[in-house]
């Protein structure tokens, strides 16, 4: 690939723990020496999974690719609440989740969270109020009220259950926020719960199987990244490909 020539297309890349999704888009731009890099959606930064990041005309497909179904599979903790309804979070409440069982779990599961179901954003959101971010509000220690929004689960399954641990996969609409999931399921079962880790597995028709690690993206070579991107005609839009 000539230095002056950019690809236009996706890359799928399985991001780490540790960096937040604009690391990995500004590593790739600077890498590969590339004018327009985009994504298709971030992961938080404690996150694992896929990252779709859209290339040249593929940026124009960043509305397509983010309002995709998504496929993530995760942990939650009965027993503890936290501020960020995850592990990162400090403590606001705890209780004894130990008379909790795997059939009512599945049954909170099943009967509360699959389907229509209408979730309140959580603080540590990027949804904006006044052109800024809720997630920066909740770092100043402010929490305002949120409108509940309409998600649809497709599946909630429960993977494992160890009291007070417990494994799972979902299938969701855009929007869905899993640590919300976790911190609900908690609160109907009388005992708090928080995520405990996150993993995308797809985002619409891409999967994390096709993605190549950030570690092995770092020591490709350039004139190699075009082996690695996929072409914008599988969004099967052609106004894409126009200049």
């Amino acid at each position: 690939m000539p230095p002056s020539q950019d690809p236009d297309g996706i890359l799928l890349v399985d991001k780490p723990a540790g960096i937040t999704s604009s690391t990995v888009v500004v590593s790739v731009r600077r890498m590969f020496n590339l004018k327009k890099v985009g994504h298709g959606g971030t992961l938080d930064p404690g996150a694992t999974g896929l990252l779709v990041l859209l290339i040249g005309r593929g940026t124009r497909a960043q509305d397509q690719v983010m309002g995709g179904d998504k496929v993530y599979q995760g942990s939650l903790r009965l027993g503890r609440e936290t501020n960020t309804q995850d592990w990162e979070g400090e403590t606001v409440a705890e209780a004894d989740p130990s008379a909790v069982t795997e059939e009512q779990l599945r049954d909170v599961i099943q009967k509360e969270f699959t389907g229509d179901v209408l979730q309140t954003p959580p603080m540590v959101s990027a949804i904006k109020l006044n052109g800024e971010p809720l997630y920066k509000l909740a770092r100043r220690g402010e929490e305002v009220e949120r409108k509940p929004r309409l998600i649809h689960v497709y599946r909630f399954s429960l993977d494992s259950f160890e009291n007070p641990n417990a494994t799972f996969t979902v299938s969701c609409t855009k929007g869905t926020y899993i640590r919300t999931l976790c911190h609900d399921i908690g609160e109907l079962l009388g005992c708090h719960a928080h995520m405990t880790s996150l993993r995308r597995l797809a985002c619409g028709k891409f999967s994390l199987e096709n993605a190549i690690s950030f570690e092995d993206l770092k020591l490709l070579p350039r004139a190699d990244l075009h082996t690695k991107i996929l072409p914008l005609s599988v969004l099967g839009d052609a106004s894409l490909l126009k200049n």
